[in-house]
């Protein structure tokens, strides 16, 4: 069982937990609210918070890395302190109230309903080049919903962004404020488009899990 970190040795050994091939703890624990503000990001439950993360990480990250390179991370974990920071003390406001958060980047608390799950901000790089020549997000969203069980996405215009959640009760849900603004697929729902216009979409995509990394020593 792991404790919260009380030392700044603890949370360095903290961050040095991996959670799957590509990924380790640390990648996700910088704040640029906390950084600026000199708010601490420690989580209340270590053992929570690695084992969402490790789900968010082996599902969702991992074969994202495997087919279009490195992914960039904006925003990860958020300790239930610094959220509340986030969303009662920064203006503009940058973080939803705690309670909307839970579940989502606040990895070590459940959600209203008890379910564990995990939130992060991401840029693809290899997408949002494609994206800033004028390609539509949706050609990423409809990928992502046909091949990796992700929980909810919200995309946002700088760099074609998007909040990828892993839930372990998945809403399958996708949102954006991009243009065409608002609910592109709303939890429960089929897809607004049938499997063979969403499959050509992303037909010049690179394989899925297409690239081959080393094996270990």
């Amino acid at each position: 069982m792991r404790r919260r970190p009380r030392s700044y040795t603890a949370l360095e050994d903290l961050g040095r937990v991996r959670l799957s091939r590509h990924f380790f703890l640390r990648d996700f624990l910088f704040s640029e609210i906390g950084c600026f503000y000199g708010q601490a990001n420690i989580p209340d439950d270590p053992d929570l918070l690695v084992t969402a993360g490790t789900r968010l990480c082996v599902e969702l990250l991992d074969p994202l890395v495997e087919t279009f390179g490195p992914i960039h991370v904006r925003s990860g974990y958020r300790s239930p302190d610094l959220n509340h920071f986030g969303a009662t003390e920064v203006r503009p406001q940058k973080c939803s109230r705690n309670e909307l958060n839970y579940g989502g980047h606040i990895w070590d608390r459940r959600d209203a309903d008890g379910a564990m799950g995990a939130t992060v901000c991401i840029v693809a790089p290899w997408f949002a080049d494609g994206y800033a020549r004028g390609r539509d997000w949706r050609d990423l969203a409809w990928w992502i919903h046909d091949h990796l069980p992700y929980s909810e996405q919200q995309f946002f215009p700088r760099l074609a962004a998007l909040n990828l959640t892993w839930s372990e009760r998945p809403k399958r849900k996708i949102a954006s404020y991009i243009a065409p603004r608002g609910t592109l697929l709303a939890a429960g729902d089929a897809p607004s488009e049938p499997t063979a216009a969403r499959a050509a979409r992303y037909a010049d995509f690179p394989p899925f899990r297409g690239i081959q990394y080393p094996e270990a020593a």
